[in-house]
């Protein structure tokens, strides 16, 4: 490869190191997701370094379902992982299989059997388990391990051929029982399993197991660099041995790299966990909103674009660490800052009746959809004698520094007039039922010839035109303070999600597609909920702008 870029990270640094060596023209790199569930953000920043270092040098990223557990594996897991990849912004080079491999895996499998590589073994999974040994004692030899080459083979081809139960036979790996690493002690390839594969029906009886599928996987696409996460470093010994009994030549040989894992504290990501909480009713499924699955995210109104700034920002570290929720929010708020569309709402709200401002009069004021993207255009908002603010907008006995409206005070109506407050209207319980309030003529927005200086500028909408909203709000699902260990009811925030019903909109919020994210003036960033199509449902993405800085991470 000329001109070869620099790396920026140990993982790019280590890909240079393999350019130069084996002489590649470019780099080749592979997702390979078991479509066992759903992705998550941890998914998101494999994808992201996958994609991103091929992308670099000059190559192309492979998707790959990692399809070798059939009792586990549905279609539309695969489907969820492809659209995730779409949503993400990148787009794999081909779509393949474990599954498709199996013929050459089988093959792959009689070879190392031949060689005198790999046996048949007649040990139950416990006892396998049990004579493995420990990090200071050595495994057991299994008493199958010496059979001969053709009694192996007979064995082999009869697993295959569906003679045997589940659980009754193995091939595994001849290598040290001895060894250090434990993975290396006498690993399984093969084992039988009769169950309905989600593509290959029945076909098969035999499922390889990972640590064998997926090195061979990797050689038969001609993958160069396998990067996955740190659990996969004690099976790189044996990734790379199954290579070489394979008999993969050298320059053809894949290199594994692992990074670290992404955690994002106050979440919960395991797929058992997770089903969990749906059957306890607690969340209301796997795209739940304060999940940070791909489709509870997408659901939430995340950008793409933040969070793969976030994964970016982050980076490709060798050690895991567990990153503040803020930290993500940050990035979140950051892009939407640029692409949310403008709407005005009131989640709690306060009549307020402009007394001189002449009954049946209506004007339509022009409203920027998105001040940091004019090619949004422009919506009117109609005005009239009768409004809506927010509650916490009016104080009738104020705090120092408060700039909104009290009794006797002026504040400015956003995109509007500004408004004195003469008269607190109480009902007979002493609550406050309506503002009584005057306007200033003289004080419209951009054409304010008034003179007065007002510091408070408040939201509204128009009583007559609003659009009624049930607003969703939330707070990470595991209670502040704690760490998720497992224990979901230990841990579970019963108060993550708060419903506001009530809440009132200007009627532009109807022509803003589903899907795409809106500012609420002043409340934060929303999302129409895809769940609810037909309904006014509306959930919040992120707060507006905090002290959370980036460099605090």
């Amino acid at each position: 490869m000329k001109n070869i870029p620099e790396p920026s990270n140990f993982v790019e640094e280590i890909v240079v190191e393999d350019i130069k060596k084996k002489g590649l023209n470019k780099i080749i790199t592979r997702f390979p997701p078991e479509p066992n569930g759903y992705p998550h953000i941890g998914h998101v920043k494999a994808i992201w370094i996958n994609f991103t270092t091929a992308q670099k040098f000059g190559g192309y990223t492979n998707l790959r379902m990692d399809d070798t557990n059939p009792e586990k594996e549905k279609q539309e897991f695969v489907e969820s992982m492809v659209d995730g990849i779409k949503w993400l912004g990148f787009k794999p080079k081909h779509l393949y299989y474990a599954s498709d491999y199996y013929g050459k895996l089988y093959k792959y499998a009689i070879r190392m059997i031949k060689n005198g590589k790999a046996y048949v073994c007649d040990l139950s999974a416990d006892e396998v388990s049990k004579n493995r040994g420990t990090f200071t004692t050595p495994g057991v030899e299994s008493p199958y391990r010496n059979r001969s080459v053709e009694e192996n083979l007979r064995l082999f081809k009869e697993m295959r051929a569906g003679k045997y139960p589940d659980g009754t036979k193995t091939l595994r790996a001849k290598i040290d029982m001895a060894s250090p690493n434990l993975n290396m002690r006498d690993p399984l390839m093969y084992r039988i399993l009769h169950a309905d594969h989600f593509r290959q029906g029945n076909k098969w009886c035999i499922y390889p197991i990972y640590d064998f599928a997926h090195p061979l996987s990797d050689a038969i696409e001609g993958i160069t660099n396998s990067l996955c996460t740190l659990e996969f470093e004690d099976h790189r010994p044996l990734y790379d041995w199954f290579i070489k009994e394979a008999g993969i030549k050298e320059n053809k040989r894949p290199r594994q790299t692992e990074f670290s894992k992404l955690y994002v504290e106050g979440s919960i990501m395991g797929k058992r966990h997770i089903k969990k909480m749906i059957d306890l009713g607690y969340i209301d499924g796997f795209d739940d909103p304060r999940l940070l699955t791909v489709s509870g995210m997408k659901r939430r109104g995340y950008s793409a674009a933040g969070l793969l700034d976030f994964v970016a920002r982050v980076g490709v570290a060798k050690e895991n660490t567990v990153v503040e929720t803020q930290y993500l929010e940050y990035c979140i708020r950051n892009d939407l800052n640029k692409i949310a569309t403008r709407v005005m709402t009131v989640l709690k709200p306060l009549k307020v009746i402009i007394t001189n401002y002449p009954v049946g009069k209506q004007e339509l004021l022009d409203m920027e959809n998105n001040p940091n993207d004019k090619d949004e255009g422009r919506h009117f908002v109609k005005f009239e004698r009768e409004l809506y603010i927010e509650q916490e907008d009016f104080m009738e006995v104020p705090p120092p520094k408060y700039y909104r409206l009290t009794p006797g005070g002026m504040v400015r109506l956003k995109g509007a007039y500004i408004i004195k407050c003469n008269n607190i209207v109480k009902d007979d319980k002493g609550n406050t039922d309506h503002l009584e309030c005057e306007y200033i003529p003289e004080s419209k927005s951009g054409n304010d010839s008034s003179g007065i200086k007002v510091k408070g500028t408040i939201h509204w909408v128009n009583v007559n035109d609003c659009i009624d909203l049930t607003v969703s709000n939330f707070v990470p699902i595991v209670k502040e303070g704690m760490t998720f260990e497992g224990d979901v009811d230990a841990v579970f925030n019963h108060d993550s999600k708060t419903v506001t019903e009530g809440a009132k909109a200007e009627p532009f919020i109807l022509e803003v597609p589903t899907g795409k994210q809106m500012q609420f003036m002043r409340q934060g960033y929303y999302v129409k909920d895809v769940k609810f199509p037909e309904q006014n449902v509306y959930i919040n993405t992120v707060g507006l702008k905090d002290s959370y800085k980036p460099n605090a991470q």
